[in-house]
Order: C-alpha cells, then structure tokens, then sequence
C-alpha cells in the first residue's frame, strides 16, 4: 500500500486540520493551540508561515471562513473551519501516515553513510559525545514524562512516548557501534584505519 500523494504535504498543514478538528479558530488561536498542546514538539512549527498554510488550504477547499470576529479596536480576525473535503482529507492523510511506513532521510543516517571521510579515532570521540548529550535527553525526557503522565492521560502523551523509545534506541546503538569500533570487531576497521593512516585503499574498498 503505497501513500497517497496529497495536495499539501506539509506537516504543518496536517497540524492545522487537526487543530480545527476539534473546533472552528482564528489562525492566532491556532498558533496558541498548537503551543499549549505541546505540538510543536512533534511538528516543525513556523508560526510565520501558519497563515499561509491557512491560506492554502482554503484555497484548496479543505477550510472556510466561518466568521469574523472583532473586539473593540482590535483588527479584524477572520475564523475558520474544516469542510466536508477538509475533514475528509485529515481522515484519510493520518489513516495512510499511522499505517503505512515511509522511508525518512535524517540527517544522521546521511553522516553515518559517509563517515569513513573522518579518520576512526575522530569517529569515536564525537560519537561519544553524541552519546553524552544522548544519554542526558533520554534521562530528561524520561523525568518529563513520569511528570506529565501526573496530569494528562497517556493518549495525549503517545508521541512524546514515541520520541523517547526512538532516543532510547539511538542512544542504544551508538553505545555498541562504538563498542565495536573501540574494540576492533567492526568488519573493515582495520582498513579504514589503515586507509587514513598510509592513504592505501583496501581492496575491499574499491
């Protein structure tokens, strides 16, 4: 099952639809919502580039304006909400994202690819220090969670959950990765070593 390709794919977008799920809101209250619920830790929010994202999706029908507000001498807000194809579209962009798995490119996975540039000895202490600053998010995130569950039922909490698990298993592999290049296990060690050492290539290299 392939994922649909949807006319806005910014997450942002996603955030937005969600957020007026819950009930129609000024592009403002938007922003105050998303914040006081925490999204912007699972979501790159620009809160310069929300009334843009607004804008687009009324543009592609999915939310209308339902109201104009106005408060004394304060400027005009204009609130909008989700139409028939707005609620339908969230329904079925979550129910591809929650089910089918895509293929993310973090940045890390590029630097791990192309990490035989840097000599092995280079590649240990700073995968230790990124161990270091690994290990103190993982025992923060992990007393901000306990702290959280105090006051919020699990539900709203999953994807701090999720964040924390995926820390956890980082932090895990680059412990043994480093173990391995610490004690000589890796297969090609010894050549990449040598490699920076001579500037000879092994075979395996090539």
């Amino acid at each position: 099952m392939a994922v649909k390709r949807r006319k806005l794919g910014n997450p942002l977008a996603l955030a937005v639809l969600a957020t007026l799920w819950q009930k129609p809101m000024h592009p403002y209250e938007i922003a105050q919502t998303l914040r006081r619920q925490g999204k912007d830790s699972s979501t790159k929010i620009n809160y310069g580039s929300l009334y843009t994202v607004v804008q687009s999706l009324e543009k592609h029908g999915l939310v209308e304006v339902t109201d104009v507000e106005r408060q004394g001498n304060r400027p005009e807000r204009t609130v909008y909400g989700l139409t028939d194809a707005g609620r339908e579209e969230l329904t079925e962009w979550l129910s591809d994202l929650m089910a089918v798995p895509v293929k993310e490119f973090p940045i890390f996975e590029t630097a791990l690819s192309v990490m035989g540039v840097l000599h092995p000895d280079d590649v240990v202490r700073l995968l230790q220090e990124r161990l270091s600053t690994l290990e103190v998010q993982v025992a923060s995130g992990r007393g901000a969670l306990e702290k959280l569950y105090e006051t919020l039922p699990r539900l709203f909490l999953v994807e701090t959950e999720y964040q924390l698990h995926m820390l956890q298993a980082q932090t895990d592999w680059v412990r043994g990765f480093l173990e391995e290049i610490e004690k000589g296990t890796l297969p090609g060690v010894d050549g990449w070593r040598r490699y920076h050492e001579t500037g000879e290539l092994p075979a395996e290299f090539s």
